[in-house]
């Protein structure tokens, strides 16, 4: 799943994209280097951010989802918000990825529901406005593990099937160093519970805690790195900023496996 964010603010590409046609061409190039999916967001989430109002977030995704869609692309929508997700759907995009699992607007578990897209439940804790503070964990896989499954349920139970169901333990959000770490080594144990695991861990702040690296664009060997052990690990799916290297990076340990 390659990364197309069209913000302003976004903590390591935010302002790349503001026309839609570089964000497009950006969005086509990913696919030439090897991505499934293009996850477009028009609304930044990083530590810190406030809610971007739902006319403007649709102002800034629509036109991209509705370019690349027309290109026979396999788009995603990342929102909160059914008004945003309903008309990129009606525009092309065939997945509802959500950082709130669908907890954020009651009306968007209805609208995926309906219309039988897959839909990628995520964890987080707290709100970007209050930099995703919260309870401490007990184990954090464990607890992580349970949040989406009992999400996944109540999808189930609004009618979405479980195979159009994507687990996402949130890499980042509201997680320390070594929580991170944690969740990453156990995406197996997330996949266990028989739904796919994506991982987004590309260019995320614990990887500069790590290596010392403040500039987020510099941290894409860690991110590549990250990646391939969450792949390894059980990860279905890996959300990232440098396709081309990740691509590559798969194929070798896929076949040295």
């Amino acid at each position: 799943m390659a990364i197309v964010n069209v913000t302003p603010d976004s903590f390591s590409d935010g302002g790349e994209r503001l026309e839609p046609a570089q964000a497009i061409d950006d969005g086509l190039r990913f696919v030439s280097e090897g991505a499934d999916i293009v996850d477009v967001g028009g609304e930044s989430t990083r530590p810190g951010s406030f809610p971007t109002p739902a006319d403007e977030e649709l102002r800034r995704a629509l036109p991209v989802v509705a370019g690349l869609a027309a290109k026979n692309i396999a788009v995603s929508i990342d929102t909160r918000r059914a008004s945003v997700a309903r008309a990129c759907l009606d525009a092309g995009a065939r997945i509802v990825n959500d950082v709130s699992a669908l907890a954020d607007d009651p009306e968007l578990l209805a609208l995926v529901a309906g219309r039988g897209v897959p839909v990628v439940l995520m964890h987080r804790r707290g709100h970007s406005e209050d930099k995703y503070e919260g309870p401490a964990y007990r184990d954090v896989v464990e607890d992580v593990r349970q949040f989406l499954l009992q999400r996944a349920r109540t999808c189930e139970a609004a009618g979405v099937a479980h195979d159009n169901i994507v687990l996402d333990p949130g890499i980042g959000f509201g997680k320390s160093v070594a929580e991170n770490l944690a969740l990453v080594a156990g995406a197996g144990r997330l996949a266990d519970a028989g739904y796919p695991v994506l991982v987004g861990s590309s260019r995320k702040g614990f990887i500069g805690q790590l290596t010392g690296i403040k500039e987020p664009r510099r941290r894409d060997p860690a991110s590549v790195w990250l990646a391939v052990e969450a792949a390894r690990r059980g990860a279905a799916i890996v959300r990232v900023h440098d396709v081309a290297a990740t691509r590559q990076a798969l194929a070798v340990s896929a076949a040295m496996r």
